[in-house]
């Protein structure tokens, strides 16, 4: 009877475990729609900026120099990685770390040897994955992950651009999950500074546009909002990947809590009715013996 015991405790603890599964997964899924709406209303809108900053650039005869468009030999490097705040989430924040660590060991080595790296974190998960590489996270923005709004973000952008112009840093890259969908998502680095125009020349219409003011102080206006745009995207993207894993984790442990609980009543069925036999065969000698 003490196995019997045994396993409706296990079977009582697993039913409890589902219903938390269930009751998150449903929870992520809720936030993953507002977070996947978010960055559906966004791409659009920064695809076209840069669109208009193929079109002025295509118009002018050289890029402006010095500030975010200065390329200088990559000595002090900033990588800021966008995680999550909360675990749970499968392998979203292991897969970033591993993504950063490779990307980190293969492009900037020396640099990496002598120390020349810094860490600022938008989530608290990555940087303790990373503490056992020995990576020590310098600065941190965590809070934008829980409520993320795009004032808070520009604050952030218009620090490093500042950091930039300074030479505090010859490179700063971004690291984030891109959200594919809610079953998707792809860890990957995107270089922020120094300011580079995209090499995709395809659907720019060879125009000679009017433009006021002129095209010089019309593309240092933009740079500074296509750079904020582009964390701000960062963000929406880790945001809801990070929602789309959460709910894809609690998917599966919600399944296996199914199964096992299958595999424990089967168990617990067995074992009663070997209970059951047990006493009757018990009685059934007794009678015998008595009748002897």
């Amino acid at each position: 009877m003490a196995n019997l015991k045994e396993v409706r405790i296990r079977i009582a603890s697993v039913n409890n475990t589902k219903q938390l599964t269930t009751a998150m997964k449903l929870v992520s899924a809720s936030k993953l729609r507002k977070a996947q709406n978010n960055i559906q209303k966004l791409r659009p809108y920064a695809g076209k900026l840069k669109e208009i900053m193929n079109r002025i650039s295509a118009s002018m005869d050289e890029l402006p120099e010095g500030g975010v468009f200065d390329v200088r030999k990559p000595e002090k490097i900033l990588c800021v990685v966008y995680s999550s705040n909360k675990g749970l989430c499968g392998a979203f924040n292991s897969n970033l770390g591993k993504h950063l660590k490779a990307f980190v060991e293969t492009e900037y080595p020396e640099q990496l040897k002598a120390g020349n790296i810094d860490y600022y974190s938008v989530g608290s998960k990555v940087p303790v994955f990373m503490k056992k590489y020995g990576v020590v996270f310098s600065k941190a923005y965590n809070d934008l992950i829980d409520k993320p709004n795009y004032e808070d973000l520009e604050k952030l952008a218009s620090e490093l651009i500042q950091e930039y112009i300074d030479s505090r840093y010859d490179a700063i890259h971004l690291f984030y999950n891109e959200f594919k969908n809610a079953a998707t998502q792809r860890p990957i680095e995107e270089t922020f500074l120094p300011f580079e125009m995209s090499d995709d020349e395809g659907g720019v219409a060879e125009t000679d546009y009017l433009m006021e003011p002129e095209e010089e102080e019309m593309f240092k206006t933009l740079v500074p909002k296509t750079l904020k745009i582009q964390m701000f995207k960062a963000l929406l993207d880790s945001v809801a990947s990070e929602h789309g894993a959460r709910m894809t984790a609690m998917h599966k442990a919600t399944d296996n809590a199914t199964e096992l609980l299958k595999e424990l009543k089967l168990s617990y069925n067995k074992a009663r009715q070997a209970a059951i036999t047990n006493e009757i065969i018990e009685i059934v000698s007794g009678a015998e013996a008595l009748k002897g």
